[in-house]
């Protein structure tokens, strides 16, 4: 089992959380978070990537630290798919934003190679303690602390229309062959089955990072990251080859590659997640359902499968976090730094649904409430479950279909027939 780009944690895919508790007080235990400091006072700016419903799950979190600091007033700022753009030139401006999230390390880097962002080693006990040793780690730069890493990813993930699946006959593949092949039929039913939105580069260079992990092998990936091995090398000639059976493929690609090219991520993911669809299917990260609002429930109207295997390897994830950076140091800044390593800003979002974070330190989206004498909770999960030590290294892996698998020898061990098994899916 391999991860690639920061996966730091137990990354959930999580559509929801229903608890119920009978007796007691509600209310939150494990570090729930920032102290109150009425007495700090400032402006903040914000600056980040979420648009639309994950906007507003980030503004109740910024809502959470006004509440503990009321003398703070903080105003975010979506740059959409165009946040490393419109960030560089607000630095080299001289007006950046007091906070930015970036998903980029190497931009995080350029950033302190200029002395425009400010270290915040003040929080390096906090990120340590809540968050783990990895954190430190993927947030540091030469050994100094720069970024606090709030939110993970796993984009090594296929999102479905559930009804489209259904009226082709197809069922969720495991190979990279049987994706091709379903392509082929979904279109055959009248659908497209491809969804991309590719205005910006990022959700084509996650289709390449997936196929390249898993058909040239993990090894291959690190030296092409490093730039050890060229972009001519006849892996990447072999990856963009198999990418190219999909992009190729214009008619089964909704819009086109011409239409393609002038859909952003939201539009291509309301697209497969909208009812009738206008496409099957969307390649991408375990933040799809957050990204859109859709009318559909989750498994009944849209599912998601691993990213299908092209190469000998299984299991390979490719990863990627949301990493804050501040470009000014006062006590306001300083005070929201360390609150975005609590468990009070990671389960408020996480209430929202979509969102579960487990890092090896005290911060987390998996409590009981204090007082609470009985507790009933239901999670309902589509995706991975990514098991990784305290370095950061994975150590286990579960899906459906693993879980499905030991259920299946389970069933022979004790000597039932592992058929049954299928009579229960649906």
């Amino acid at each position: 089992m391999r991860v690639r780009l920061g996966m730091l944690a137990l990354v959930v895919l999580a559509f929801g959380v229903a608890a119920g508790c009978g007796g007691g007080d509600s209310g939150t235990s494990g570090g729930t978070g920032g102290s109150s400091q009425s007495n700090i006072s400032g402006s903040i700016s914000v600056m980040g990537i979420w648009s639309g419903p994950e906007q507003k799950a980030f503004q109740k979190v910024l809502d959470g630290f006004t509440e503990e600091n009321p003398n703070v007033s903080v105003k975010y700022t979506s740059a959409g798919d165009e946040l490393p753009t419109v960030l560089a030139t607000a630095v080299e401006g001289g007006n950046p934003p007091t906070v930015a999230f970036v998903s980029q390390p190497g931009l995080i880097g350029d950033f302190v190679k200029k002395g425009a962002v400010k270290p915040i080693d003040y929080a390096k006990p906090d990120v340590l303690e809540n968050l783990g040793q990895s954190a430190v780690d993927i947030g540091s730069v030469d050994g100094k602390l720069y970024g606090v890493l709030y939110k993970a990813a796993n984009k090594s993930l296929v999102w479905y229309n559930v009804q489209a699946f259904t009226d082709a006959g197809v069922q969720a593949p495991t190979t990279w062959d049987e994706y091709i092949k379903n392509g082929e039929t979904i279109k055959a039913s009248g659908l497209p089955a491809y969804s991309i939105g590719v205005d910006v580069g990022w959700p084509i260079t996650d289709i390449f990072e997936n196929i390249y992990l898993s058909q040239a092998g993990p090894e291959n990936y690190d030296k092409l990251s490093k730039h050890e091995i060229p972009w001519t090398d006849q892996t990447v000639k072999d990856a963009l080859t198999t990418m190219a059976q999909v992009l190729s493929d214009s008619d089964n690609i909704v819009g086109g590659t011409d239409g393609a090219l002038q859909t952003d991520f939201p539009t291509s993911a309301t697209n497969v997640l909208t009812d009738p669809a206008k496409g099957a299917e969307i390649m991408e990260g375990d933040f799809v359902p957050g990204s859109v609002t859709t009318d559909l429930k989750p498994v009944e109207g849209y599912n998601v499968f691993p990213f299908p295997q092209v190469g000998d390897t299984a299991n390979l994830i490719v990863g990627g976090g949301d990493i804050a950076i501040t470009f000014e140091d006062n006590p306001a800044v300083q005070a929201f730094m360390k609150y975005l390593t609590t468990t009070k800003a990671a389960q408020i979002w996480a209430e929202q649904g979509g969102f579960a974070f487990e890092p090896p330190g005290e911060t987390h989206t998996l409590v009981v409430p204090e007082g609470c004498e009985e507790m009933v909770t239901l999670f309902q999960v589509n995706g991975a479950l990514v098991y990784v030590e305290q370095d950061g290294t994975a150590i286990g892996y579960d899906d459906v279909f693993t879980r499905l698998e030991g259920t299946r020898r389970h069933y022979e061990s004790a000597g039932v027939d592992p058929g049954y098994l299928d009579t229960l899916i649906r």
